[in-house]
């Protein structure tokens, strides 16, 4: 003769009150069976449960049924978990992968294993948009972390770095001469006022003070206030250091790393980017060494403001100026 079993009903639907009491009356032993709804695959932990029956499992994510069956076998005995589903013919291949995966992975601790073969089997889809089924199943998880992490290091890769300064090694000729500005303090004041420029908007409207008030500016001053401007170009696009490498070449030394480097140089004309070389540390611009130094100063204000019109799109680093993009 078989005892009738005492049978708890739970689902989702029920009022708060009525759910709490459903389950303590389960959990303390009043209840033989619990027919529920998935309410029970998180949070529950009753020691003496020791069998869970699933039905339709081929209906539930491969996490759904991980946390189901982890609701049996939390105490000390053996436990079973049977999952129900229909023939094999009727699944879907997806459906049949999954239920071969929580069969596969029986062990104790085998959860990240399942994460891994979850989103094998449905992608990880958009890491930054709403998408969440992806393709990764065509190429697996293990080449996907690869792919990913290049990426990332690609674009961390992409970043301005922040240069305290930049130092203009060039063999030009820049001053304010004596006889253009004769009173020192007046002179001094000058200086400040290039040195305070933060934009090419600043140092053209020191240009229009000094013409007003001393007259049309002399050349080695102009020098002075286009080595500022190149300065100010070369800070924000993270140069530290501009001089002169043999009789040739002309070096850009920069802590900045290749891939912001090459989203600079895709700004450049085409005719202009193989004379661009980047080595770490610095980037040589070949040929330049061979002309006349006052038209280095000028093709160098010409090519780094190209340049800067690549600041928008790189992951900018604060430079500690503002510049006019």
């Amino acid at each position: 003769m078989v005892a009738s079993a005492r049978i708890a009903i739970a689902h989702g639907q029920m009022v708060e009150g009525e759910l709490e009491a459903t389950m303590l009356t389960f959990s303390n032993g009043d209840a033989d069976i619990l027919v529920c709804t998935t309410i029970v695959e998180s949070g529950l932990d009753i020691p003496r449960v020791n069998t869970i029956v699933i039905e339709d499992a081929q209906k539930f994510g491969l996490s759904q049924l991980y946390q189901l069956r982890g609701r049996v076998g939390r105490a000390g005995i053996q436990a079973h978990a049977w999952l129900l589903y229909p023939q094999q013919s009727s699944l879907t291949e997806k459906a049949r992968q999954r239920l071969r995966a929580l069969q596969e992975f029986s062990q104790l601790g085998s959860g990240y294993q399942l994460a891994v073969r979850d989103m094998e089997i449905r992608g990880v889809g958009n890491l930054l948009g709403a998408e969440q089924s992806g393709q990764m199943e065509a190429i697996g998880f293990d080449l996907y972390m690869e792919m990913l992490e290049e990426s990332i290091n690609e674009i961390r890769g992409q970043e301005i770095p922040q240069v305290d300064d930049t130092q203009v090694d060039l063999n030009l000729t820049a001053f304010i001469p004596a006889d253009y500005i004769p009173d020192l303090d007046q002179k001094m004041s000058a200086y400040r006022a290039v040195a305070a420029a933060q934009t090419k908007a600043d140092l053209m409207q020191t240009a229009v003070d000094w013409n007003d008030r001393y007259g049309s500016i002399p050349a080695a001053a102009q020098q002075l206030l286009n080595i500022m401007e190149l300065k100010q170009l070369a800070k924000a696009l993270g140069f530290s250091r501009i001089k002169p490498e043999g009789k040739q070449h002309v070096i850009l030394e920069t802590p900045m790393a290749e891939p912001a480097f090459k989203v600079l140089q895709e700004n450049l004309p085409e005719h202009l980017r193989s004379r661009f070389v980047y080595i770490p540390g610095k980037i040589t611009v070949r040929g330049l060494g061979m002309i006349k130094a006052d038209d280095q100063l000028a093709s160098l204000i010409d090519w780094l403001g190209k340049m800067q019109g690549a600041l928008p799109s790189l992951t900018a680093v604060e430079t500690g100026m503002t510049m006019k993009v």
